[in-house]
Formats: C-alpha cells, sequence, structure tokens
C-alpha cells in the first residue's frame, strides 16, 4: 500500500516518471527473476547440507538447542 501511494505522489509531481516507472516494473521483475529462482536453488542446497551434517546428532536424540 506504501509502495503504491509513493507512486500516487510521484504521478502528482512528476507523471511522465511515474508512467516509465509503471511500464519498467515488470521488466526488471522478469530480468531478476532467474536470480530469485538461482537464489532459491543455492538456499535448498545448503539447507540439504545442514540437514546432511546434523544428522549423526539427531539420531543420537541431541537437540540443536543444547
Amino acid at each position: 500500500m506504501f509502495g503504491f501511494l509513493l507512486w500516487l505522489l510521484l504521478l502528482f509531481l512528476c507523471w511522465p516518471l511515474a508512467l516509465l516507472a509503471l511500464i519498467l516494473y515488470p521488466l526488471v521483475w522478469l530480468l531478476l527473476l532467474p536470480l530469485r529462482l538461482l537464489g532459491i536453488g543455492v538456499d535448498a542446497v545448503f539447507s540439504l547440507l545442514r540437514a546432511i551434517l546434523l544428522l549423526p546428532a539427531r539420531v543420537l536424540g541431541l537437540s540443536p538447542g543444547r
């Protein structure tokens, strides 16, 4: 909601810049999508490695907080 209010303020102050932002936002989102997918994949790999490394402790019944 706050972002929309900022965009309305920009529309009131400088409407060509607001329209340019409105057009460029989806393009920037599409360009950044592969980086987000890469980040999800890297996070999944790190979670898998953490689960593998902590497996012996979980088998022995130790909790991560101890």
